[in-house]
């Protein structure tokens, strides 16, 4: 006999693909490319504030939260870019412009996830990392992303500083309070982000010009922004090594700081002087792995060498 017929009006049933696909489009919306150095930074920050000795338990948990916290932004980034992202190559076949996901899905993820991340944050760390936590997030969605995104060719300066929240809330995640160190480590993503993205935005200014997006490449012309590139790259060698004055970090963060900061700043230079689309590409990668370098430094530092 014929298997019976579904009623009219009872909804199909998504199948195993059409769910996986589903899920992996939402992954997809948190940006996890980028998450990745966030989280590395996050975790840094944690082991260095203990020197080692970090709980388990606390770590997944910090870092499932800092996961929901970035995530859910780049979802309500992505949310209200949602005019522009169809316009550039480098973000038009992300889930939102590709109708992979909807516009209402990506606003409630979006918020759910910074939801529940701050929960997390309070339950399991403690509440000034969950008012940190709370703060970047908002900061980023509407202080960046609506605001000055699209207003000032100084937009990754000032908005860039929710990204350099991540190792400061690992730290006070920690210890429960916003020490010097802490701020330091603030301090150098901050310095760090404006070469990072500008050498970013000269690989990609048509797009950005094509979608009205004031970045300085756009706004200023190449040799306006590799100066500034050089004069943030100075400015991180400055911060980077001056907490050690402090006694704060040792000998072997001294060290490689300065190294570190050095090659970044000698990199900066020869961009400006010769801003050729290899030596700007060879900048923006190169600045992915200080940080990494930079933050392993420090952890050793601290774990092995600061009393």
């Amino acid at each position: 006999m014929p298997k019976a017929v579904a009623s009219a009006g009872a909804p199909p049933r998504p199948s195993a693909g059409s769910l996986k696909r589903a899920v992996l489009s939402y992954l997809l919306l948190t940006k996890p490319n980028i998450i990745v150095l966030l989280l590395v930074t996050t975790l840094a920050g944690m082991l260095a504030a203990d020197r080692g000795g970090l709980s388990a338990g606390l770590a997944v948990a910090t870092l499932a939260a800092g996961y929901l916290c970035a995530g859910g932004a780049s979802a309500l980034n992505s949310y209200l870019d949602r005019d522009i992202d169809p316009l550039m190559e480098r973000t038009r076949k992300r889930p939102l412009p590709s109708r992979r996901v909807s516009e209402q899905g990506a606003l409630v993820f979006g918020v759910a996830c910074g939801a529940v991340s701050i929960a997390l944050f309070a339950v399991f760390a403690n509440g000034l990392s969950a008012v940190l936590a709370a703060f970047a997030f908002l900061y980023y969605v509407f202080g960046y992303t609506w605001y000055l995104k699209r207003r000032t060719p100084q937009n990754i300066v000032i908005g860039g500083a929710a990204g350099a929240f991540p190792p400061t809330i690992g730290w006070v995640a920690v210890t429960g309070s916003l020490e010097p160190a802490a701020v330091f480590l603030f301090l150098a993503i901050f310095f760090w982000t404006p070469p990072h993205a500008w050498a970013l935005a000269l690989m990609v200014k048509d797009e950005y010009r094509k979608a009205r997006v004031p970045m300085l490449p756009v706004v200023m012309g190449e040799h306006e922004t590799t100066w500034q590139m050089l004069l943030y790259s100075v400015s991180l060698l400055a911060v980077t090594v001056l907490p050690v004055a402090f006694g704060l970090f040792g000998p072997l963060y001294f060290a490689g700081s300065l190294v570190l900061g050095v090659a970044f700043l000698v990199l900066a230079a020869r961009v400006h002087r010769n801003p050729t689309p290899a030596l700007t590409r060879r900048l923006y990668k190169f600045s992915t792995t200080y940080l990494a370098l930079y933050f392993l430094v420090l952890v050793l530092d601290r774990v092995f060498f600061t009393t």
